[in-house]
C-alpha cells in the first residue's frame, strides 16, 4: 500500500550489512526531501520484520548478507511486498536474476551521485503511477437494477445484508444493491473494510470506538453514531485492522479474507 501522496514522502528502508553503503545511502537520500529513511537493516531477517511494520513505498536491498539474504527476503514477503524496489550491490552478476524480481534498478557499487539521481527519479515515476492506480483501484462497483454505481471506498461507511441483497450505507444515503455480502466482501479485499459479524462489513476509518459486553460480545460505535455487535468469532479480526488497517503482508491480509467472507449472509444487526 502506498503511504506517500503522489508527490511522497515516500517511505523507504535501506538494507545492506555494510555500515558504510547505509551510510551513503542515507547521505544520499536526505537530499530528496520527497524520500524518508523510516527504517535501516544489516541482515535480512531485521528487514522482514522492519517491512512488515513499516510497510515501506521504496526497498533498497543489498544481495550478499548473512542468513538471510536479498532474494530469500523476497521470497518470504512476495516479490511485490514493496513497490519500488531497487538492488544495490558490488555484483553485477546478480542483475538478471534481480530483474526477475521485478527491480526497478539495479545500483552497482560504487555507484555517482549522477547515477543515484537517476535511480531516484525512476522512482518517483514508479511511485506516481502505483499510487494513481491504487487510488483508481479503491472503487466499488455494483449493480442498481441495470444500472452499474462506481461508489469510491472512502464514501462507504458500512454494508448490512438484506435477504439476498446488501445495502451500503455511504456518507449521505444508503443504496440497495442485488449483490451477497460475499461478493462485496471480495470486492473490498485489502481495501480498509472488516466483517464485524455474519451480516455487516464496516469501513475501519469509520470506527469510533468499539467495547466489551456482558454476552462477551463486543460493541462497535461508528462515527456517524451507528451501534453494530461485534461477534466473538470476528473480534479479532476486528482488533487487529483497528490496529494495523494497513498491514499488507501475505498472512495478515489471508487471515483478514477469510473474516470478510466468514459466515452467512442473513442475521440481525
Amino acid at each position: 500500500m502506498m503511504h506517500g501522496t503522489p508527490i511522497g514522502p515516500w517511505r523507504t528502508i535501506v538494507v545492506d550489512d555494510e555500515p558504510l553503503a547505509r551510510q551513503t545511502l542515507r547521505l544520499l537520500l536526505s537530499r530528496e526531501k520527497d524520500f524518508r529513511v523510516v527504517a535501516e537493516c544489516a541482515h535480512g531477517a531485521e528487514a522482514i520484520e522492519a517491512i512488515r511494520r513499516e510497510r515501506p513505498d521504496v526497498l533498497f536491498l543489498d544481495v550478499q548478507m548473512p542468513e538471510v539474504d536479498g532474494f530469500e527476503m523476497l521470497r518470504r514477503l512476495g516479490a511485490t511486498a514493496v513497490p519500488a524496489l531497487i538492488f544495490v550491490t558490488a555484483f553485477d552478476r546478480y542483475a538478471l536474476k534481480a530483474f526477475e524480481q521485478h527491480a526497478l534498478d539495479y545500483l552497482l557499487k560504487p555507484f555517482s551521485d549522477e547515477r543515484f539521481a537517476v535511480v531516484i527519479e525512476r522512482a518517483r515515476v514508479r511511485l506516481r503511477e502505483h499510487s494513481a492506480a491504487a487510488a483508481h483501484q479503491r472503487q466499488l462497483v455494483v449493480r442498481d437494477g441495470a444500472r452499474r454505481l462506481v461508489i469510491p471506498h472512502d464514501d462507504i461507511v458500512w454494508i448490512e445484508a438484506e435477504d439476498y441483497c446488501a445495502r451500503i450505507h455511504l456518507r449521505d444515503r444508503t443504496v440497495l444493491v442485488r449483490e451477497s455480502l460475499r461478493v462485496l466482501a471480495r470486492a473490498l479485499d485489502g481495501g480498509g473494510f472488516v466483517r464485524v459479524h455474519r451480516s455487516a462489513i464496516v469501513s475501519v476509518a469509520s470506527i469510533r470506538a468499539i467495547e466489551p459486553l456482558v454476552s462477551g460480545d463486543q460493541r462497535l460505535t461508528l462515527r456517524d453514531g451507528t451501534v453494530l455487535k461485534v461477534s466473538r468469532t470476528h473480534r479479532g479480526a476486528v482488533v487487529q485492522a483497528m490496529e494495523d488497517p494497513a498491514r499488507t503482508d501475505t498472512d495478515s491480509r489471508a487471515g483478514l479474507q477469510r473474516h470478510l467472507e466468514g459466515g452467512s449472509s442473513s442475521g440481525p444487526r
